[in-house]
């Protein structure tokens, strides 16, 4: 069975962070991670443009076979919401558009697969990121938040401490 290398996406519109994994025979090994910043200062449709062609350049470097996105959860601010969700689409139009599979899945089951809590800090998901990929330090937070997502894909969406949920209904992170 041959490596399956992973890009996990953090969307966002002044900062998008990127990780890449491969997983091969239920090891995991980092490949790269990083960020993909837009200017506040130009128009949206340009800051939106540079995330596209930022993660189409992280693509075509890394090869990846498969892409995990992380879902727009709703925030009190309706338009940071908007905007939010337009970067998350530049960002899946760069996988799309290289023909890569999507996968995406919320904040909570990132967490859940990481760290095995879906209410997990920040912090406690860096920790993990660093553990689970064996690296000398804590990714940054937009770079961690990019790898978590792509260990979540490669554990099947589920992840370490994760609870079995098929045929079930799930909210608020319980099973019901």
């Amino acid at each position: 069975m041959s490596a399956i290398r992973i890009l996990g996406i953090d969307p966002g519109l002044g900062i998008t962070g990127y990780g890449v994994i491969e997983k091969e025979r239920g090891v995991l090994r980092y490949v790269a991670s990083g960020r993909v910043r837009s200017n506040d200062a130009l128009p949206l449709a340009e800051r939106l443009s540079t995330i596209l062609e930022g993660l189409s350049q992280v693509i075509a470097g890394y090869h990846p076979s498969e892409c995990a996105v992380e879902k727009v959860f709703v925030n009190v601010n309706p338009r940071s919401t908007l905007l939010l969700g337009q970067a998350r689409g530049a960002a899946i139009c760069a996988a799309v558009l290289a023909r890569l599979p999507v996968a995406e899945y919320t904040a909570l089951q990132v967490k859940q697969a990481v760290v095995g809590l879906g209410h997990a800090r920040k912090e406690q998901v860096q920790e993990m990121v660093k553990r689970l990929l064996k690296l000398p330090g804590a990714p940054g937070a937009d770079a961690s938040d990019a790898l978590a997502c792509a260990i979540c894909h490669a554990h099947g969406g589920m992840g370490l401490g994760a609870i079995a949920t098929a045929g079930r209904r799930v909210r608020a992170g319980r099973i019901a």
